[in-house]
């Protein structure tokens, strides 16, 4: 009889002994993730993807923007311009980068040579216009310049390479751009349901985006706008994997109280 109780005592702890064994395999193994991307190759005609561009609106300028103006005559730049400096040369360092200029509060700007002039409530193709109109009316012929907003910024969260902020540097970026400049995704990304979140944080606009379907690429909502917010969440395996490892740690402490006591009892029947 004592024979049968310690080969059952003895049949427990084995099978605890391999249950914490096949927790911390589970833990440690990594899987790999094969991600298909544009994998749907849907034709769409180049009228609808002109008429998406098309129905896309420009970002108004607004008070406490960052405005980068530059002379594409980089001969001259503003400074030279205003003091009536008509000669040429190599491009100044201020010509290159040119000058930046926050909007103030009333939504104007000091452009150098012609006053305040108010850019809030226009685009950036409005505001280059006008400062052109103005260079030309005063200083230049066919006057060419540059405007850039420097401050427009998306959010990039979770399952891709390098999370962070970045600078909306030109017109129409979309998603698939920012998350090239984020590294891509990881392979835990589950490419199929990226959410993109925007608008106000009480009332948030929130658009799920498969990255699998080829349509994404001429999809309009995937142009972004400022302050976006795009999440990447993990795929279903890597999910699977952190629970595991989760009750992995919960349960290892528990396993070996266990097995302890295991043991104890077995030498006192002893």
């Amino acid at each position: 009889m004592l024979n049968i109780k310690q080969n059952v005592l003895l049949l427990i702890r084995f099978s605890l002994s391999v249950f914490i064994a096949t927790g911390l395999l589970f833990s440690s193994c990594s899987y790999k993730q094969n991600q298909l991307l544009f994998e749907h190759s849907n034709v769409i005609p180049d009228s609808i993807y002109q008429k998406i561009r098309a129905n896309v609106s420009g970002y108004r300028i607004k008070p406490q923007d960052i405005l980068q103006i530059r002379n594409m005559q980089e001969s001259k730049n503003l400074v030279d311009l205003a003091a009536g400096n008509g000669t040429t040369g190599s491009p100044s360092t201020t010509s290159q980068l040119g000058e930046t200029y926050d909007v103030d509060d009333d939504g104007t700007i000091p452009l150098t040579g012609i006053g305040r002039i108010k850019v809030a409530g226009l685009t950036r193709v409005e505001a280059r216009k006008t400062i052109e109109d103005l260079y030309n009316k005063k200083y230049l012929k066919e006057a060419l310049f540059d405007v850039k907003l420097l401050n427009l910024k998306v959010t990039v969260m979770g399952e891709v390479k390098n999370p962070g902020n970045y600078l909306l540097t030109k017109d129409n970026t979309k998603l698939i751009d920012v998350l090239g400049e984020a590294g891509g995704l990881t392979e835990k990304a589950n490419e199929q349901t990226i959410q993109l979140i925007r608008g106000e944080q009480q009332n948030p606009d929130v658009t799920t985006i498969n990255l699998r379907e080829t349509r994404t690429l001429y999809d309009a909502r995937t142009i972004l706008r400022d302050n976006d917010v795009i999440y990447v969440a993990q795929n279903q395996p890597a999910i699977r994997t952190q629970k595991v490892q989760n009750f992995s740690v919960l349960a290892q402490p528990v396993l070996l109280l266990i097995n302890t006591a295991l043991i104890i009892f077995t030498l006192a029947r002893r």
